[in-house]
C-alpha cells in the first residue's frame, strides 16, 4: 500500500479512506440493485459495469484535481459559480425527468447522466468561501459585506429548490454554517435565515395562487413528507420505504444478513441510494455499521485538520464547508433510513450507486488533497532548511 501512495500526494489518511470506501461500493451495488433489475431491467453485472465507469471517473478526478496548485483552485471559483448557473438554468429548460424531478442532465452518446444541483453545490462553496475572503473587513456592512455573499447563495438554492427541497434547505443551512465559521455578526445570519424562510413562504404563496405556474412541481410531495399523512400514493409509498427501511436494520442486528442475502432491499425502490446505510446495515449488521460511521468521522477530522493547517483562509473555509457537507450527507442518509428524517434524496457518499454524486464527492476530496499537497511541500521545505541550518 505505501508503494503506491508515493504516487498519491496529500493526507494518506484520506487517500486510504476514500480508495476504501469507492472499492467498498462495488460490493454493495451489485447486491443493492435487484429492485433496479426488476423495475428497469438489465443485470445487475450491468449496473455495476455503469458504476464501476462513474468510480474509475471519480478516482481519476480526485487525481488530476489534487496536482493542481490550490492557488489555481481559487482563481477559477467565480467561473465555476456561473457555469453552476448555466448548468442549473439549462436543467430546468431541458433537463430529464427521473422520479417526478427535472435535475438531470442527459449526457449524450454514453447514456449518463449528470445532476447539475451536486455540481452547484461544491461551486457555491468554493465562492463563497473566496468572497468571505475578500470581504473579511466589511461584514458589518450590509450592501459592501452581506449581499455578495447572500445574492450567489439565494440565486443557487432558489433554483436548486424547484425540483429538490431537501438539498436547497441543507445547502442553505451549510452557507449559513459556513459564513458563521468566517465571523459574519449572528444578528445578521438570524436576518439572512429568516428572510430564506420569507422566500420559501412567498414561493409556496405564488404556487397555491396561482397553480398553473407550476412554480413548485413538487410540493405535494414535500408536504406529505413533511406531515406524514397517508392520504395518497405518494406519500403511502414514502412510508413504505420508511417502514422497510427501519424494518431491514431490524434485520440486520449485530452481525447482519450476509452480503447478498438481504432481503428488503428487493422492496426498497432506492436501496442503492437514498436507503443505502438500511441496506447496508441489513447486510453487514450494526457493528460494520459504527465502523462505517467511524471512518465518515476521521475523514471530517483529517480534513478539518488540513482546514486549520491552511496558510490561505480561502483554504480552511473551503476545506471546511466540503468536510461539513460530505458529514450531512451521510447523516442526513442515515436519518432518513432510521426514520428520524422524512424520506429524502440524499445518498451516502462514496458509497451509494455512481453518478454526478460520487464524481463531485471525488472532485471536493481532490480540492482538499490539493490543499494537503501545498501544506506537505511547505513542511517539506521547512525541515530541510532546518537540517541545513542545523549542519
Amino acid at each position: 500500500m505505501r508503494k503506491y501512495l508515493t504516487y498519491l500526494k496529500g493526507d494518506p489518511v484520506i487517500w486510504i479512506i476514500t480508495l476504501l470506501m469507492m472499492a467498498f461500493s462495488l460490493v454493495t451495488v451489485y447486491s443493492f440493485v435487484p429492485i433496479l433489475v426488476k423495475i428497469e431491467g438489465g443485470t445487475p453485472f450491468h449496473y455495476l459495469f455503469k458504476h464501476f465507469i462513474y468510480v474509475v471517473i471519480g478516482f481519476s478526478s480526485i487525481y488530476i484535481i489534487h496536482r493542481i496548485d490550490s492557488k489555481y483552485i481559487a482563481q477559477i471559483t467565480k467561473f465555476g459559480y456561473y457555469l453552476a448557473l448555466a448548468l442549473l438554468f439549462f436543467t430546468m429548460a431541458f433537463g430529464a425527468k427521473v422520479n417526478g424531478a427535472e435535475r438531470w442532465i442527459k449526457i449524450p452518446f454514453i447514456g449518463l447522466t449528470f445532476q447539475s444541483s451536486d455540481f452547484a453545490k461544491l461551486a457555491l462553496m468554493l465562492y463563497v468561501s473566496k468572497i468571505l475572503v475578500r470581504k473579511k473587513d466589511l461584514l458589518n456592512d450590509w450592501k459592501k459585506g452581506i449581499l455578495p455573499l447572500m445574492i450567489p447563495i439565494v440565486f443557487i438554492c432558489i433554483l436548486i429548490l424547484k425540483d429538490n427541497f431537501s438539498t436547497a434547505a441543507m445547502l442553505f443551512l451549510l452557507m449559513m454554517l459556513l459564513l458563521f465559521i468566517g465571523k459574519v455578526p449572528v444578528s445578521k445570519l438570524i436576518i439572512m435565515g429568516i428572510g430564506g424562510i420569507l422566500l420559501v413562504v412567498m414561493a409556496i404563496g405564488v404556487h397555491k395562487a396561482i397553480p398553473q405556474l407550476n412554480l413548485l412541481p413538487r410540493f405535494e410531495t414535500w408536504q406529505n413528507r413533511l406531515t406524514n399523512k397517508m392520504s395518497d400514493e405518494t406519500n403511502v409509498l414514502d412510508n413504505a420505504q420508511a417502514m422497510d427501511a427501519k424494518l431491514a436494520i431490524h434485520n440486520g442486528s449485530f452481525l447482519g444478513q450476509g452480503v447478498g442475502d438481504g432481503k428488503l432491499k428487493n422492496y426498497l425502490p432506492e436501496a442503492y441510494a437514498d436507503f443505502y446505510y438500511a441496506s447496508y446495515v441489513e447486510e453487514f449488521g450494526s457493528i460494520l455499521s459504527v465502523f462505517l460511521i467511524l471512518l465518515y468521522l476521521i475523514l471530517l477530522y483529517r480534513i478539518i485538520r488540513i482546514a486549520l493547517n491552511a496558510e490561505s483562509l480561502f483554504e480552511t473555509y473551503a476545506a471546511l464547508a466540503i468536510g461539513l457537507h460530505l458529514l450531512a450527507q451521510a447523516c442526513i442518509n442515515m436519518l432518513v433510513c432510521t426514520g428520524v428524517f422524512p424520506v429524502t434524496g440524499q445518498n451516502m457518499p462514496f458509497l451509494a450507486m455512481g453518478g454526478s454524486a460520487l464524481i463531485m464527492a471525488c472532485v471536493s476530496i481532490g480540492v482538499i488533497q490539493s490543499f494537503a499537497v501545498k501544506q506537505s511541500k511547505k513542511s517539506s521545505a521547512f525541515e530541510m532548511e532546518k537540517e541545513v541550518a542545523d549542519d
